[in-house]
């Protein structure tokens, strides 16, 4: 087939069961017929906004990696697509960080920029989320985050010039087009971070952690009836595993463990101990804890799985198969005390989807 021929294709799989899904069957052949006609005369088709707003829910749906999927119909999505410079794009982000941080009641939000035309990216935003930390090489070895030493590095020989703290937010990077990337600094009183501190063990609030709030992943491809939105951050509300089992505590990004062992006073010198698991709780606890009191929405990993059990009814009862890669599935903490442990699931990758994308400064 050629291009125009495989993107029609791909058109009429999405339009076909998009209005079937939404009761309107009766428009699937007029429409099919203006898009036949857009790829024809222009190589490409836009979809209606009723259309973007499906396809990007039912991309979070069909998201085989997530947990959270009971709530894909609450995501509001924000039509972007008309803003062509990097001043309107990154106002825009800002409105996605307020509306979606919401005084820390979060809203599951999407914001969708121009797509790619003719195989050519019209923006790109560099992050891997709105919000993250630095992360600094020095002769200690690394200050701040270290899954973000090649980015903060890419903005440094951009001109951006961080604290040098654990936890300096990084800026913006936004590029349209061809052109060179532009960075900006987000607003200081848009970013809510949580301090982490313990119900029970004092000493927590010294060792100075924080997290944000929001986890907004920006630099995954939004795919919808073979149409590219190479720009279109999204978020839900953290998991608190999502911080205190990995973020804080892998041995690659902040490795807070031992740390936090050794305050507690377990045994750190041999693994028998089980110190890693029961420092781990803890700091999950710490993360769940804190989340709550400062009432900024999380979800405890237990709770998610019985949400997921849930969608993975509500998916039955509409006829559809739930695919799922298990590996990510499974919290990272006591994952065989929940059902998803001890179930099956298959790894076929349905569309509308987020796919991961090269990164453009590695």
């Amino acid at each position: 087939m050629t291009e125009k021929e495989t993107l029609f294709h791909e058109a009429k799989q999405f339009i076909t069961a998009c209005y079937h899904e939404l009761n309107k069957p009766d428009i699937i052949e007029e429409r099919l017929k203006e898009i036949k006609s857009e790829i024809n005369r222009y190589g490409y088709y836009e979809h209606t906004y009723e259309e973007l707003a499906y396809g990007a829910r039912v991309a979070w749906r069909n998201s085989n990696r997530c947990i959270g999927r009971l709530f894909w119909r609450s995501l509001h999505v924000f039509d972007a697509r008309h803003l062509t410079t990097e001043q309107e794009i990154y106002e825009a982000l800002l409105n996605h960080i307020t509306y979606a941080t919401n005084e820390g009641k979060i809203r599951p939000t999407i914001t969708i920029f121009k797509p790619q035309i003719k195989q050519e990216p019209q923006v790109r935003i560099w992050n891997h989320q709105l919000i993250r930390y630095a992360g600094y090489e020095t002769e200690n070895g690394v200050t701040g985050d270290p899954a973000s030493l090649s980015l903060t590095r890419a903005c440094q020989e951009m001109g951006w010039k961080g604290k040098g703290s654990r936890f300096d937010v990084l800026p913006l990077v936004i590029q349209v087009q061809q052109r060179p990337p532009k960075w900006f600094e987000i607003p200081e009183e848009l970013v809510l971070e949580v301090p982490i501190r313990h119900p029970e063990y004092d000493w927590f609030e010294d060792l100075n952690i924080k997290w944000y709030a929001v986890p907004i992943i920006s630099d995954m491809c939004l795919e919808i009836g073979g149409i590219h939105y190479t720009a279109s951050p999204f978020n839900g509300w953290y998991m608190e595993t999502e911080i205190g089992a990995r973020n804080l505590a892998d041995t690659f990004r902040y490795n807070l463990l031992p740390e936090v062992a050794k305050r507690m006073g377990l045994e750190i010198s041999r693994n028998a101990s089980l110190w890693k698991d029961k420092a781990l709780v803890e700091l999950n606890v710490a993360v769940l804890h804190s989340y709550k009191q400062d009432g900024v929405s999380i979800v405890d990993h237990h709770t998610a799985a019985e949400q997921f059990k849930q969608f993975e009814q509500q998916e039955r009862d509409s006829g559809r198969k739930v695919t799922g890669d298990w590996t990510w599935l499974i919290p990272p903490l006591s994952p065989a005390t929940t059902h998803i442990f001890h179930q099956t699931y298959e790894n076929r990758i349905l569309k509308p989807n987020y796919f991961y994308q090269d990164r453009p400064y590695e």
